[in-house]
Protein backbone atom coordinates (compact mmCIF):
# COMPACT_ATOMS: atom_id res chain seq x y z
CA UNK A 1 0.00 0.00 0.00
CA UNK A 2 1.60 3.51 -0.91
CA UNK A 3 2.03 6.01 1.74
CA UNK A 4 -0.68 9.04 0.76
CA UNK A 5 1.31 11.43 2.20
CA UNK A 6 4.39 10.53 0.00
CA UNK A 7 2.20 10.60 -3.01
CA UNK A 8 1.12 14.15 -1.88
CA UNK A 9 4.59 15.29 -2.53
CA UNK A 10 5.55 17.36 -5.35
CA UNK A 11 8.96 18.55 -6.76
CA UNK A 12 9.20 21.94 -7.80
CA UNK A 13 11.67 24.26 -8.28
CA UNK A 14 12.79 26.82 -5.20
CA UNK A 15 12.46 30.58 -4.73
CA UNK A 16 13.65 32.78 -2.89
CA UNK A 17 11.04 32.12 -0.08
CA UNK A 18 12.29 28.28 0.23
CA UNK A 19 15.78 29.81 1.54
CA UNK A 20 15.34 28.64 5.07
CA UNK A 21 13.68 25.71 4.75
CA UNK A 22 16.17 24.68 2.00
CA UNK A 23 18.55 25.20 5.18
CA UNK A 24 17.16 23.57 7.76
CA UNK A 25 16.67 20.10 5.86
CA UNK A 26 20.28 20.47 4.73
CA UNK A 27 21.01 20.98 8.57
CA UNK A 28 18.97 18.38 10.26
CA UNK A 29 19.66 15.90 7.49
CA UNK A 30 23.60 16.35 8.00
CA UNK A 31 23.93 16.08 11.57
CA UNK A 32 21.18 13.36 11.69
CA UNK A 33 23.14 11.11 8.80
CA UNK A 34 26.93 12.33 9.51
CA UNK A 35 27.06 12.56 13.19
CA UNK A 36 30.54 11.80 13.15
CA UNK A 37 31.56 14.26 10.16
CA UNK A 38 32.15 17.79 10.99
CA UNK A 39 30.80 20.74 9.23
CA UNK A 40 32.69 23.28 7.95
CA UNK A 41 30.63 26.22 8.81
CA UNK A 42 28.20 26.89 11.59
CA UNK A 43 24.31 27.24 11.50
CA UNK A 44 24.18 30.87 10.50
CA UNK A 45 26.52 30.42 7.87
CA UNK A 46 24.58 27.80 6.18
CA UNK A 47 21.74 29.93 6.67
CA UNK A 48 23.26 32.61 4.93
CA UNK A 49 24.96 30.53 2.16
CA UNK A 50 21.28 28.80 1.29
CA UNK A 51 19.96 32.21 1.34
CA UNK A 52 22.40 34.42 -0.80
CA UNK A 53 24.20 32.06 -2.97
CA UNK A 54 22.62 28.54 -3.63
CA UNK A 55 18.75 29.33 -4.10
CA UNK A 56 19.56 32.55 -5.73
CA UNK A 57 21.66 30.77 -8.34
CA UNK A 58 18.99 28.32 -9.29
CA UNK A 59 19.08 24.74 -9.73
CA UNK A 60 17.72 24.15 -6.53
CA UNK A 61 14.91 21.87 -6.08
CA UNK A 62 12.64 21.11 -3.18
CA UNK A 63 10.13 18.07 -2.50
CA UNK A 64 6.92 19.97 -0.53
CA UNK A 65 4.58 18.14 1.82
CA UNK A 66 1.21 19.99 2.79
CA UNK A 67 2.92 23.23 2.36
CA UNK A 68 6.04 21.86 4.35
CA UNK A 69 10.23 21.32 2.38
CA UNK A 70 10.40 17.95 3.39
CA UNK A 71 13.62 17.69 1.15
CA UNK A 72 16.08 19.49 -1.43
CA UNK A 73 18.31 18.80 -4.12
CA UNK A 74 20.84 21.02 -5.98
CA UNK A 75 21.86 20.54 -9.66
CA UNK A 76 24.44 22.60 -11.32
CA UNK A 77 25.05 21.54 -14.46
CA UNK A 78 25.78 17.92 -14.62
CA UNK A 79 26.96 17.93 -10.82
CA UNK A 80 24.36 16.85 -8.31
CA UNK A 81 26.14 18.70 -5.48
CA UNK A 82 23.35 18.39 -3.02
CA UNK A 83 20.91 15.99 -1.90
CA UNK A 84 19.04 15.94 1.40
CA UNK A 85 16.24 14.67 3.11
CA UNK A 86 14.39 16.09 6.60
CA UNK A 87 15.13 12.71 8.74
CA UNK A 88 11.72 11.84 8.90
CA UNK A 89 10.82 11.72 5.64
CA UNK A 90 13.88 9.25 4.67
CA UNK A 91 13.56 5.88 3.21
CA UNK A 92 9.86 7.01 1.42
CA UNK A 93 10.73 7.28 -2.23
CA UNK A 94 11.55 10.91 -2.54
CA UNK A 95 15.11 10.59 -2.97
CA UNK A 96 14.92 7.72 -5.90
CA UNK A 97 12.06 10.94 -7.26
CA UNK A 98 14.84 13.38 -7.08
CA UNK A 99 17.71 10.60 -8.78
CA UNK A 100 14.69 10.67 -11.81
CA UNK A 101 14.60 14.06 -12.10
CA UNK A 102 18.37 15.08 -12.31
CA UNK A 103 18.76 12.23 -14.95
CA UNK A 104 15.51 13.80 -16.87
CA UNK A 105 17.49 17.39 -16.83
CA UNK A 106 21.14 15.77 -16.73
CA UNK A 107 20.11 13.01 -19.87
CA UNK A 108 23.88 13.33 -20.79
CA UNK A 109 25.51 12.14 -17.56
CA UNK A 110 25.86 13.48 -13.63
CA UNK A 111 28.67 13.20 -11.17
CA UNK A 112 28.72 13.70 -7.26
CA UNK A 113 30.43 13.69 -4.10
CA UNK A 114 30.04 11.84 -0.75
CA UNK A 115 31.69 11.19 1.64
CA UNK A 116 33.39 7.76 2.48
CA UNK A 117 31.81 7.25 5.67
CA UNK A 118 28.62 7.71 4.28
CA UNK A 119 27.37 3.94 3.26
CA UNK A 120 23.90 4.57 3.35
CA UNK A 121 24.38 7.35 0.74
CA UNK A 122 26.76 4.67 -1.73
CA UNK A 123 23.70 2.04 -1.73
CA UNK A 124 21.40 4.92 -2.86
CA UNK A 125 23.46 6.25 -5.48
CA UNK A 126 25.13 2.46 -6.76
CA UNK A 127 21.30 1.48 -6.52
CA UNK A 128 20.42 4.10 -9.29
CA UNK A 129 23.60 2.94 -11.27
CA UNK A 130 26.34 5.34 -9.73
CA UNK A 131 29.41 4.09 -10.00
CA UNK A 132 32.60 5.11 -7.98
CA UNK A 133 35.17 6.83 -10.03
CA UNK A 134 37.51 8.45 -7.37
CA UNK A 135 38.61 8.56 -4.08
CA UNK A 136 40.21 11.67 -2.04
CA UNK A 137 41.97 11.38 1.52
CA UNK A 138 39.40 14.78 2.34
CA UNK A 139 40.23 17.07 -0.06
CA UNK A 140 37.21 19.17 1.03
CA UNK A 141 36.11 21.84 3.12
CA UNK A 142 35.27 19.22 6.27
CA UNK A 143 38.99 17.25 5.52
CA UNK A 144 37.03 14.39 5.40
CA UNK A 145 37.78 11.25 2.74
CA UNK A 146 35.27 11.48 -0.07
CA UNK A 147 34.23 9.84 -2.93
CA UNK A 148 32.96 11.04 -6.57
CA UNK A 149 30.07 9.37 -7.99
CA UNK A 150 29.35 9.13 -11.66
CA UNK A 151 26.25 7.93 -13.99
CA UNK A 152 26.19 7.67 -17.52
CA UNK A 153 23.34 6.65 -19.41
Amino acid sequence: MSDPAVAAVTLRAATEADAAAVADVYLRSYDTALPGVRRAHSDDEVRDFFRYVVVGRGGTWVAEAAGAVVGMMVLDGDELSQLYLAPEWRGRGIGDRFVALAKELGPDGLSLWTFQVNAPAHRFYERHGFTAAQRTDGDNEEKEPDVRYVWRP
